[in-house]
């Protein structure tokens, strides 16, 4: 069984009952990631969904469904004005409900892929596995902008644990990726999951140590917050090093928010 496809699944449905009061205006909203509206999160949540569940069922779509949009790219479009563009007028409700009834199906359909499956993807080709992980990692990534603009506080879950996993897993590889050399030992991770739970990755500590709840771990290394913006106890060299640019999805490198950018907003 595929237990990250029902984790993903059950990722889904969270952020969507946090979006399904809102009205078609509410979605035209801002949010503190790059400016992207409500619209572009959900568009761009269904877009890889999609195109991950293609290469799963149908490679030739798939390879279709990615030149489209590296096409879009190559014309100097970035991400957001690539999907908008072939999202057309699909918005505010219609487009949540495309993307509901597109996690339901993965989330269904996923649960018997055989985890180690080989599927292509932008680069090298990945397991089915690493694949839902990215998906639950996206969703529960790109969300946080959505909660942080509703300015309610997610009621987080040890689903999580697949995020601290590709945290731990892209270790060397958020320095490789830099250029820079990769650490001989990676810190110890000492982390409080949602439930309670003690979590532990890593070395006996020589690289240095983090410590604190886990949902803050995943958030640096997703980049919906800077370190300085967490309770996260971070001590040794390496440590520091690796919070100060931990990246756990793929493409080139990309520098963490700004410290006091990304914040849960007040509501009135």
């Amino acid at each position: 069984m595929l237990t990250q496809a029902i984790d993903f699944r059950d990722e889904s449905r969270a952020l969507h009952a946090l979006l399904a009061p809102l009205d078609d205006a509410a979605f035209v909203q801002a949010t503190r990631f790059k400016d992207w509206t409500l619209n572009d999160i959900v568009a761009h949540l269904d877009q890889f969904n999609r195109l991950a569940d293609d290469a799963r069922e149908d490679e030739a779509r798939y390879e279709a469904n990615r030149g489209e949009i590296t096409r879009l790219m190559e014309t100097g479009l970035d991400m957001r004005s690539a999907t908008e563009r072939i999202y057309g007028d699909l918005r505010g409700r219609a487009l949540l409900e495309r993307w509901r009834e597109g996690f339901e199906r993965i989330g269904e359909r996923w649960v018997d892929v055989d985890p180690k499956r080989r599927l292509p993807w932008f680069g090298p080709s990945m397991s089915a596995r690493s694949s839902m992980t990215a998906r639950l990692m996206e969703t529960w990534a790109h969300g946080q902008a959505a909660y942080d603009l509703l300015g309610v506080e997610r009621a987080e879950e040890d689903r999580i644990g697949n995020i601290v996993v590709l945290g731990v897993n892209t270790f060397g590889w958020t320095f490789s990726n830099r250029g820079l050399p990769v650490p001989e030992a990676m810190p110890q991770l000492v982390l409080t999951s949602p439930s309670g739970q003690t979590w532990t990755h890593g070395g006996s500590g020589e690289a240095g140590r983090i410590e604190g709840a886990a949902h803050e771990f995943c958030q640096v290394v997703t980049q919906v917050r800077n370190v300085a913006d967490t309770s996260l106890r971070v001590t040794g060299e390496t440590a520091i090093r690796w919070m100060a640019v931990a990246q756990c999805f793929a493409g080139p490198p990309v520098d963490p928010p700004a410290p006091g950018s990304r914040f849960r907003q007040e509501r009135g």
